[in-house]
């Protein structure tokens, strides 16, 4: 169930008759994009995928829309109005995020890489209803099974065959819906629901990563949806030419920041991945003319760390949020030919909201300078408000902004039309998140003169050290100034003198050796990182633990901390 102002507003939808809009509007929904492609470039290639049996698979836009459009006849035969997914980037995944809307339904996305119990949570939190799973990930479902063994599961094998014995369940329901959609009149397009009858509707219900508390459902409604793919299609320039988009980003994450609708309204080529897998990634991008893709600093900088990096013959535009990058890592990016598209954002946000828009005159500046400009998270995209930064000492529900002197810290809220509408069945939580009148990040930041934000950190993240507040972001940006750190995490630690201090963990580079005193000496002697700000303690470790969606857990980090137990 939905909070109260929700409810009303279903009370009063059924009481007063639906009234059409007028001639000069239309609901907004992204999910006609991909009926629209289809009937300009139906034999455009909309499909580009490696299956999990080794074969390449080719989709027409036409194709891609026949599957789409089956699989809404399937659920809509069967009554189904609350889908699971539980797969990864597949064309199963994109044709669901079509189907499932069409059929009048809504997407409920899990991310896979969660314990069974976790995906359990998500799914019956949602009320599913049926659930699309990857072959892979069958066994994931185990837990929520024995509770609700009445709801069926749509098992995607992922092969090349549509028919005959390679193919599944979910091939099998695309026919059963073609052949219901043939025998109850061939209505197509027109007998399902691509155009919302109301925007503000519900489209999708993602799951916040939940690293300190079970993850919140946020609620995307169609009109919210809309706006931040078209947004995404102006700010990430996917409208240049005919894009190639590489999937690195999960599709489960926040319905994969829009762009699975943003792509297909330019009639893109969605190049599929199943996972993350540098050498791959590398191919694709050499070999298959890639022009955009969307990843984590830490996607990044394993990336550019790999052996097979070298500098692309032409241009290839990275969309890059999640937690903040360094400036250091957009000079490799762009030594490469990966050109970063530096937006910020958050699930409560479809995704992106903000970007850095790089300004020309930034070429005359030294490189380091350049870069850690091109590091802010920017001003608020075109189809969203404009950002606020607000102090952090009002009463709640006052809103006061901090100056534009890029010194005083504050909280970056949000205003506009990509602002989720609600935390699915949690109003306190809703009434939290918007309280003053703006969808609150929990991000600090300073807002520098020209109106940009930079953020320094989470508010738990800040470290105050004797009277000094450290960012651990920042400094983290300059560890991996090291030219044999590849990744470094930092957080508070206690201290008997200074309150707290900064401890840092960092990894080094594939066939790198470091000790943590080297990297304290090179911090004192060798870096421009302030006296205050060097870590006492640096270890080393192979590996930082990390969210799904390639954020440092510094919950973890503290633990470790705490216990000296790296696990």
């Amino acid at each position: 169930m939905s909070g109260p102002p929700s409810r009303i507003r279903s009370i009063l939808g059924h009481l007063i008759p639906h009234q059409t809009p007028p001639p000069h509007i239309h609901h907004l929904s992204p999910t006609f994009f991909l009926e629209r492609a289809a009937s300009i470039e139906p034999n455009a290639e909309a499909i580009y995928h490696i299956t999990s049996n080794g074969a390449i698979l080719h989709r027409t836009y036409q194709e891609f829309a026949d599957r789409a459009r089956g699989l809404a006849y399937y659920l809509k035969k069967h009554g189904f109005k609350r889908v699971g997914i539980l797969a990864p980037n597949t064309p199963a995944f994109l044709e669901a995020i079509y189907g499932i809307p069409a059929a009048g339904a809504v997407i409920a996305p899990a991310n896979y890489r969660l314990k069974p119990d976790d995906i359990a949570y998500i799914f019956e939190f949602a009320e599913v209803d049926s659930i699309i799973v990857d072959h892979e990930f069958v066994h994931m479902l185990d837990q929520f099974k024995e509770k609700h063994p009445k709801v069926p599961l749509i098992i995607d094998s992922d092969t090349d065959a549509t028919e005959g014995q390679l193919c599944g369940p979910f091939d099998e329901a695309v026919l059963e819906g073609l052949n219901y959609d043939r025998a109850t009149g061939n209505a197509g397009w027109a007998g399902l629901h691509a155009h919302a009858t109301n925007e503000d509707d519900m489209i999708a219900i993602p799951f916040t990563s939940g690293t300190t508390s079970r993850p919140k459902g946020v609620v995307f409604t169609n009109r919210g949806s809309y706006l931040a793919a078209m947004g995404n299609i102006i700010e990430s320039g996917l409208n240049q030419g005919r894009c190639k988009y590489l999937w690195t980003l999960p599709m489960f994450h926040a319905i994969g920041w829009t762009f699975p609708w943003a792509v297909v309204a330019v009639r893109g080529l969605n190049v599929c991945l199943r996972k993350i897998d540098y050498p791959l990634i590398w191919k694709l991008l050499k070999e298959q003319g890639i022009t955009h893709f969307n990843a984590a600093p830490t996607v990044n900088t394993l990336l550019v760390a790999a052996k097979e990096a070298e500098r692309l013959p032409h241009e290839v535009r990275v969309t890059v949020a999640a937690s903040p990058p360094s400036g250091h890592l957009f000079e490799q990016m762009t030594n490469l030919n990966l050109i970063p598209v530096h937006v910020y954002g958050m699930t409560e946000t479809y995704g992106p909201l903000t970007k850095c828009y790089v300004m020309p005159e930034w070429d005359d500046l030294p490189p380091q300078e350049k870069y850690a400009k091109m590091a802010r998270q920017g001003h608020g995209f075109i189809t969203s408000l404009p950002i606020r930064i607000v102090k952090q000492d009002q009463p709640g529900g006052v809103l006061v902004d901090v100056e534009k002197n890029g010194q005083e810290i504050g909280e970056i809220v949000f205003f506009g039309n990509i602002c989720a509408k609600e935390y699915y069945k949690d109003p306190e939580a809703t009434r939290k998140l918007f309280e003053g009148g703006g969808l609150h990040s929990g991000d600090l930041a300073v807002w520098h003169p020209d109106g940009s934000a930079q953020i320094l950190d989470r508010a738990k993240d800040i470290i105050i050290s004797g009277g000094e507040n450290i960012s651990s972001v920042a400094l983290e940006s300059m560890l991996v100034e090291h030219p044999d750190i590849l990744e470094a995490g930092v957080v508070s630690v206690p201290d008997s003198h200074w309150g707290e201090r900064p401890k840092a963990y960092v990894t080094v580079k594939e066939g790198k050796s470091l000790l943590g005193e080297d990297v304290i000496n090179w911090a004192k002697h060798q870096s421009n990182i302030s006296k205050f700000m060097v870590p006492r303690e640096v270890e080393v470790v192979k590996e930082l633990p990390k969210t799904s969606t390639g954020k440092i857990k510094k919950n973890d980090l503290r633990q470790w901390a705490k216990t000296g137990r790296k696990e």
